[in-house]
């Protein structure tokens, strides 16, 4: 089961049977597995990553350090909901060290997500501050890197 996860997060475009002859198994039993796996959302969901500055989109993301007090009896968990909530926000993380909340936000403008973090997210009760940080570029996400400029490292032989 676990070798099905892990090529299925390496990519996700292959079929039961590429995955039966990759791991020696039936291609029922795969087809069965996967199944399982969606229904008990161990796989949630499958996606593309896509370089969308390549594509000639422009997207502001942000990377939002909120700081909570957290509330009896749920901690965490009911103000990370009300958070996560937003159509703006793409991931939450409970982070340990400085700050509680990793919160990931994208927008069209910096002005909309700076709107979004005075308007929606500061305000929201429980939440005692907020640091934003934009990216400014992508160089390598979920383990695959955007632009690969390797160059040849080896040395040069010479007689």
């Amino acid at each position: 089961m676990l070798e099905i996860l892990e090529l299925l997060q390496n990519n996700s475009r292959l079929t039961p049977q590429q995955i039966a002859v990759m791991t020696g198994r039936d291609e029922a039993e795969v087809k069965a597995i996967i199944e399982r796996l969606e229904a008990d959302k161990t796989i949630i969901k499958y996606f593309t990553l896509v370089n969308w500055e390549k594509a000639g989109v422009e997207k502001v993301t942000a990377l939002i350090e909120v700081k909570l007090t957290p509330q009896r009896d749920v901690g965490f968990d009911a103000v990370a909901e009300r958070i996560y909530r937003f159509p703006e926000v793409k991931t939450v993380h409970l982070m340990s060290g400085a700050y509680d909340l990793a919160v990931l936000v994208e927008g069209a403008t910096m002005k909309e997500v700076a709107l979004f973090v005075a308007t929606k997210l500061a305000t929201i009760e429980n939440v005692t501050s907020t640091a934003t940080h934009f990216v400014l570029k992508t160089y390598k996400q979920d383990g695959f890197i955007f632009e690969d400029r390797e160059t040849d490292k080896r040395l040069v032989i010479t007689p």
